[in-house]
């Protein structure tokens, strides 16, 4: 059986693939298209079902995401599929930069501090 570390890690590694396969031409525009949702999706902070819900709240991101990526990767042509796999793994490989992930964190918790403070504003004018 699998352990839940490298489950992530495929999981992760599955998205990465299909994020290269959505911005490959050769892929069909339907493919595209729900490639991009699907990576959207996984690599995204907001969720359809918030986490802070108790067994529910894990429930998109340990059903919705596996299987989104499982038919995007079966609808993905073959050539395509392993020329994304290469770039995946050529990413991977890379640096991850720890200021860059500081700064999209920081960029979104001032996007929704400013939203918060419209709405209230809006709210209490």
């Amino acid at each position: 059986m699998m352990s839940i570390r490298k489950w992530a890690k495929r999981l992760k590694h599955q998205t990465m693939v299909v994020y290269y396969a959505a911005r490959d031409p050769r892929t069909p525009w339907f493919v595209r298209l729900l490639a991009l949702a699907v990576a959207a999706y996984a690599l995204s902070p907001i969720d359809l079902i918030p986490d802070f819900i108790p067994v529910l709240g894990y429930l998109d991101d340990l059903i919705i995401v596996p299987l989104g990526l499982a038919l995007v990767v079966r609808l993905i042509p073959a050539d395509v599929a392993a020329s994304a796999k290469e770039q995946a793994l050529a990413a991977s490989r890379r640096p991850t930069s720890r200021v860059m992930a500081v700064l999209v964190v920081t960029l979104w918790v001032l996007t929704l501090g400013g939203l918060g403070w419209w709405v209230f504003r809006k709210v209490h004018t």
